[in-house]
């Protein structure tokens, strides 16, 4: 699965209430959503206007080593 992290706080009612903060990585501990969820929390919430999650891009070895030359 892709690394998602926060991006407005929400509390996951999927993930036992488990609240998450901005910033914060999803999900946590070992909690497995659905491709479903993961759509829903990362397009634009129909009644809140705002997108909960984000997916994080990590960048290849080989553009960090050029980037540092």
């Amino acid at each position: 699965m892709a690394n998602f992290k926060v991006v407005n706080d929400f509390t996951d009612l999927e993930d036992n209430n488990t609240r998450y903060k901005a910033g914060d990585e999803y999900p946590k501990r070992d909690h497995k959503p659905s491709k479903k969820r993961i759509d829903e929390l990362s397009g634009v919430h129909p009644k809140y206007k705002r997108v909960f999650i984000e997916e994080v891009k990590e960048e290849t070895k080989a553009k960090k080593t050029k980037s540092k030359e």
